[in-house]
């Protein structure tokens, strides 16, 4: 681990740069660490893949990033799992829903059926949430989905759409520009600012897609509250 005063007000906390479950662990453990002993003097704290962001109300100093430090090696006498839910997402794959789907699958010299029973069958970790309220960054895709995000990039991603950039798959939950593939739809409502809590699914959640059909997935769109079809399954 390594840290850095980053700004005025914030300390930054680095961890190997590599997508893995224990690093994430460490970082939420770490994370709650902080903000159980320092919660009155922490602004915000973001974690990325490998990275924590400490922001603080006041400008941080070299003796502050040296208690912090000494603070989150006490984790190493502490060690324990981070507790986590396992939800259940429908998605639609059919190609009305996944504009980019056949064509994924011709990159990848696979049959459509494959990619969506590949891209289906992992239960996958939220690593991280950003970019857009809500989007989740999922680990755990099959290798043999790993691609390239789009060489141009749509302007208008639609909402809810479910798609592959990278070794990453995830949500555009509110309509955005982006450059990943997108292979189908959901009809949950993964951020909803009318909420008291926006977004049920927390950083180091598993997430398992439900296929479902065309014909469910316009039943389940016409429900008045959407949030309510993300089912814990664990």
């Amino acid at each position: 681990m390594k840290y850095q005063i980053y700004g005025s007000q914030a300390i930054l906390i680095t961890w190997e740069s590599r997508i893995d479950h224990t690093i994430l662990n460490d970082i939420l453990l770490v994370k709650e660490i902080i903000l159980t002993q320092h919660s009155d003097e922490i602004q915000d704290c973001t974690n990325g893949y490998n990275s924590l962001l400490i922001v603080y109300k006041r400008e941080v100093s070299n003796q502050q990033l040296t208690s912090l430090a000494h603070l989150c090696n006490s984790r190493k006498q502490n060690k324990k799992s981070m507790g986590s839910i396992t939800w259940e997402i429908p998605v639609c794959y059919h190609i009305s829903m996944g504009m980019d789907l056949n064509e994924f699958a011709n990159l990848k010299d696979l049959k459509t059926a494959q990619v969506i029973e590949m891209h289906s069958a992992p239960v996958y970790t939220v690593y991280c949430k950003g970019f857009l309220p809500g989007f989740m960054y999922l680990g755990g895709l099959n290798e043999r989905l790993y691609c390239d995000r789009k060489a141009v990039p749509l302007l208008q991603v639609p909402k809810n759409s479910v798609a592959i950039g990278g070794k990453q798959t995830g949500i555009y939950p509110i309509q955005s520009p982006g450059g990943w593939h997108i292979i189908g739809k959901t009809p949950v409502n993964l951020f909803d600012m009318s909420k008291k809590e926006p977004s049920k699914i927390k950083t180091g959640d598993r997430i398992k897609f439900k296929v479902i059909s065309l014909t469910t997935y316009i039943e389940m769109d016409l429900l008045t509250d959407k949030t309510k079809l993300i089912k814990k399954i664990d």
